[in-house]
């Protein structure tokens, strides 16, 4: 093989094995892993090259009582409040594509469309990390709009790839972002610092059953329009 198909066949692997964790050890990530990953998340790109992401990497207490907190304040019904507006609905086949992935996490638990209690418990499982034991936040300069998010975007895939390729499991979690305020007073940040969302990191527990879901992809026809 060529250096270009070998390289083509491990982002491929990467790509397809990779999943989001829902699940984790409580062991930590050694901290010169922790590092390699932001290492080489560091080399995401961004428009004019101006690395607009600000990254709280969360860990041990801290997470703790962050973990908490964020719990407490969702079960109690807080409304959401995000930085950056969530969709007010989803529709056709967003809707569709929704609704098969939440299907599949409360099968794979045993949980019934009817149960709405025990889907409300697990939901809330979001808000304590999935018991991650460490926590990257993602924040940008609020001047810097929807681009600068658009960035941040950019670098919480290159982060997640890099956790995969050194055996290191996680989630993105826009539900992270449903408490900016909170999230801010408790890291004591300033205002303008804009949380765009969470990534939740660690091992996960590969045999428990809300591991071993996949999703599928849609076709490239679905997505792309090719103009010739």
């Amino acid at each position: 093989m060529s250096e270009q198909q070998i390289d083509a066949a491990t982002l491929e692997r990467l790509l397809r094995t990779r999943f989001s964790a829902r699940k984790f050890q409580p062991r930590a990530v050694p901290r010169a892993t922790l590092d390699q990953i932001l290492q080489l998340a560091q080399r995401t790109p961004s428009w004019c090259n101006i690395q607009p992401w600000q990254v709280v990497l969360v860990s041990g207490e801290p997470l703790n009582e962050l973990r908490e907190r964020m719990w407490q304040h969702a079960r109690g019904g807080a409304p959401a409040s995000p930085d950056f507006p969530f969709p007010p609905n989803y529709t056709a086949s967003h809707r569709d594509r929704r609704k098969v992935c939440g299907l599949q996490l409360y099968q794979s638990l045993g949980i019934g469309k009817e149960d709405r209690a025990a889907a409300a418990e697990q939901s809330l499982e979001n808000f304590r990390m999935f018991g991650a034991p460490h926590l990257a936040l993602i924040f940008v300069d609020d001047y810097l709009g929807f681009y600068g998010a658009l960035d941040c975007g950019l670098y919480a895939m290159t982060l997640m790839l890099a956790a995969h390729s050194l055996g290191v499991d996680t989630i993105a979690q826009a539900s992270l972002a449903s408490y900016p305020e909170l999230v801010r007073q408790q890291l004591e940040l300033p205002p303008s610092r804009k949380l765009v969302c969470g990534i939740a990191i660690g091992y996960a527990e590969r045999e428990h059953p809300i591991n071993n879901y996949r999703t599928e992809r849609a076709a490239v026809v679905e997505a792309v329009q090719f103009v010739e």
